[in-house]
């Protein structure tokens, strides 16, 4: 799960700093909120769950590790998606509002898991 976590976290790294890029060069910086949240909530808390799971947690191939896995990554693709529709100008706010309530909640549901299982795996050290 580890390096999952980590292959994951540089692919929002890369689609972050690409998005940043082409928003320096146009001088049109009006994604800025979904450059954010691709780069924090993609990159830095994956790779933040990669080190987790790589320092401290040994068994990650338990149906929880993987629920949590799915929780986040679903949470965060949807979520700076749909950021990335409204701040273009893709899609209406109004439609989009649900939509980024769930995946927030989807991203808070994977938090919770990843402390749920630190908290069963490092019990006893």
């Amino acid at each position: 799960m580890d390096r999952k976590y980590v292959l994951t976290a540089l692919g929002y790294a890369l689609v972050g700093l690409v998005l940043g890029i082409y928003m320096a060069a146009s001088k049109n910086h009006g994604q800025l909120v979904a450059h954010a949240h691709i780069m924090l909530v993609g990159f830095v808390v994956s790779f933040i769950y990669s080190v987790i799971y790589k320092a401290w947690l040994t068994d990650q191939t338990s149906k929880l590790c993987v629920a949590q896995y799915i929780c986040h990554q679903v949470g965060a693709l949807v979520l700076v998606s749909a950021l990335f529709c409204m701040y273009g100008n893709y899609a209406d706010a109004a439609v989009l509002g649900p939509i980024l309530g769930i995946s927030s909640i989807l991203v808070l549901i994977g938090m919770i898991l990843m402390k749920i299982i630190f908290i069963k795996q490092t019990k006893n050290s």
